[in-house]
């Protein structure tokens, strides 16, 4: 049986990996994490998550994570470096969700995978990351006589943008084609752009509502248009794939993965 330490348990996803993880016979909330000022500390996490009392209460003791054997951490960018060097600390594996890292906080990702296995996805919907290669795939295979753009929709409490999904789905298009991201993307437009660039890979966010997470990879030429699309109904989605990646590298050495290794893609 693995133990899971939940980072961030008392956030919409924390609560979803607790919901979720009663779908896996081989793993188990152990620990349960958030923030020092969260209003819910004390409450057992299975309750706050809407199911039967699990008999582990949302705390704020760090130390506790180490009676767990893997972190998933859902929680704000600017600590997982902290949960990660935590985690190399204990020698624990990690799963981490959470987007919007900047240079530095990921290279404090990087420096603890030295020591310990950790999964690192933009997305962790088994969905997406199927997409991800099939968008490898089509735009290699169809090259720079079709323009790529790439629309996403998220909720209106959503702090990134354009979503770190977007962003992989981006980067899987450019690497199909072997361009240099950076060198061809473009975050929205505004006034007069000129002429569309040859190569060019657009970005474009929408904050709305509810909404759970649409995002669409346009492939358009001058005589068609071919759109892959996935859509979240439920962030049900992200705590399965996020749980799937934790039972996989459980077992693992050293090294940072990605959600192509958990379906060996």
């Amino acid at each position: 049986m693995t133990t899971l330490a939940i980072l961030g348990a008392g956030g919409r996803m924390g609560q979803a990996l607790v919901r979720c993880s009663a779908s896996f016979k081989d793993l188990r909330v152990g620990v349960a994490l958030e923030r020092a000022n969260h209003p819910a500390l004390g409450q057992d996490v299975g309750t706050l998550a809407g199911v039967a009392d699990i008999g582990v209460p949302l705390s704020h003791d760090v130390g506790r994570a180490s009676a767990a054997d893997v972190f998933i951490d859902f929680s704000d960018h600017r600590a997982v470096p902290a949960h990660a060097a935590l985690a190399a600390e204990f020698g624990k594996r990690m799963v981490i969700g959470t987007t919007g890292l900047d240079l530095a906080e990921t290279r404090g990702v990087e420096d603890a995978a030295r020591r310990v296995g950790i999964v690192w996805s933009p997305n962790m919907s088994l969905g997406v990351n199927l997409l991800v290669d099939l968008v490898r795939q089509a735009s290699r295979a169809l090259g720079m006589d079709y323009d790529i753009e790439v629309v996403e929709a998220h909720h209106r409490h959503k702090l990134d943008a354009p979503s770190g999904t977007a962003l992989f789905l981006a980067k899987g298009a450019a690497e199909g084609r072997n361009q240099d991201f950076d060198q061809v993307a473009c975050y929205g437009r505004q006034g007069i752009t000129g002429e569309r660039p040859r190569g060019q890979i657009g970005m474009h966010a929408v904050r709305a509502g509810s909404i759970v997470g649409d995002h669409t990879l346009s492939l358009a030429s001058d005589t068609e248009i071919i759109e892959l699309t996935h859509r979240a109904t439920s962030r049900d989605a992200f705590a399965m794939g996020a749980l799937r990646a934790a039972a996989w590298v459980a077992s693992r050495p050293a090294g940072l993965y990605g959600m192509k290794d958990v379906l060996g893609l």
